[in-house]
């Protein structure tokens, strides 16, 4: 099983408990917490409710930890939904009918909403009403419902998908992006202490620097390093601790694992070091093309190892010297 991409299981429970609480906690992403911090304390000085958040940003840097800061932060209730999960509007309308004054929720994958839904949260976003049809045929008329001021966070890994006139309800959006390799330090060194784990300062930047800028990824490495260190050291997380545990688990310095190398030696090897349409590349290294698109590229294109072009994939001079495979020169005429 992948690292990056494990089943939920008692890890899932750690990875809750490592979750900040408050937005002086959170790590890293400096002026987003600056300015979501005025928007909170204006809102909370006026006794109003948040206005609507839209979060975007790839998984695992922290969309839902800052949903719960959110409603912490304003002192209100706080629920979860996914938008698979809401399939009729009247899986909507109960709980948005149930939710208290003020209170804040988490649509998460909000791109993927039904079309039904999407209308009726409009107006619920909007004039904090649903628009509710009682009975059928000739004879059915439309109540409108009230609802208390509620805030309402939409997270996605695809804002490109969410519908103009959804996004439009959203006052305040945020792009949350990677995390650099000081704030990534700062994370591990945080999660090590709750944890209750002594790490070195050389095996931090280590952590770091394999972490792909993802604080979700950094405390599952911390955590299966814990282990390496407690079954095959003295418990100290030390940079030879964490060497070892790297090549255990085929992750390298870049913070590749097998899979994103194979993808790349895929392009190289197959199809000559690209272009290779994305669907084809799923089909060759068996991934489907969300999780490929979603999971796996955004960070090798971010590190610099391939390359989005109007004919498909193609892999840069840097996956070539990477992978330590040279690049013949036609090779070289396709990636200048």
């Amino acid at each position: 099983m992948s690292i990056l991409q494990g089943e939920e299981s008692n890890d899932d429970v750690a990875e809750v408990k490592l979750r900040p609480q408050r937005l002086e906690d959170f790590q890293g992403q400096v002026d987003l917490k600056r300015n979501l911090g005025v928007f909170i304390e204006a809102a909370r000085a006026r006794t109003e409710s948040l206005d609507h958040v839209f979060l975007s940003g790839p998984p695992g840097l922290g969309k839902t930890t800052l949903a719960t800061i959110i409603a912490n932060e304003m002192g209100t209730e706080f629920k979860v939904t996914s938008a698979p999960a809401l399939e009729r509007p009247k899986d909507l309308a109960g709980i948005l009918t149930t939710l208290s004054e003020r209170g804040v929720i988490l649509i998460d994958e909000i791109h993927r909403l039904k079309p039904a839904i999407e209308e009726m949260l409009y107006i619920a976003m909007e004039d904090f009403e649903l628009d509710w049809i009682i009975g059928q045929g000739p004879a059915a008329r439309t109540i409108r419902i009230p609802l208390p001021p509620f805030t309402m966070v939409g997270a996605t890994t695809k804002a490109g998908l969410v519908a103009a006139p959804l996004y439009s309800r959203f006052g305040i959006t945020v792009r949350i992006n990677y995390y650099s390799l000081d704030e990534l330090a700062d994370i591990i060194r945080r999660s090590s202490r709750i944890l209750g784990i002594e790490v070195l300062p050389d095996a931090v930047e280590l952590l770091s620097r394999s972490s792909r800028g993802t604080p979700r990824i950094a405390n599952r490495i911390l955590r299966r390093m814990r282990d390496f260190a407690e079954v095959l050291g003295d418990g100290i997380v030390t940079p030879a601790v964490v060497k070892d545990g790297m090549d255990r688990l085929k992750i390298d310095s870049e913070g590749l694992e097998e899979h994103d190398r194979a993808i790349l030696r895929t392009i190289i090897e197959t199809y000559g070091g690209g272009p290779v349409g994305a669907e084809t590349l799923a089909i060759s290294v068996g991934e489907s093309i969300d999780t490929l698109e979603d999971f796996y590229e955004p960070y090798l294109i971010q590190r610099g190892f391939l390359k989005r072009t109007p004919r498909g994939r193609v892999a840069t001079q840097a996956a070539f010297r990477h992978l330590g495979m040279e690049l013949s020169g036609e090779d070289q005429g396709l990636l200048l």
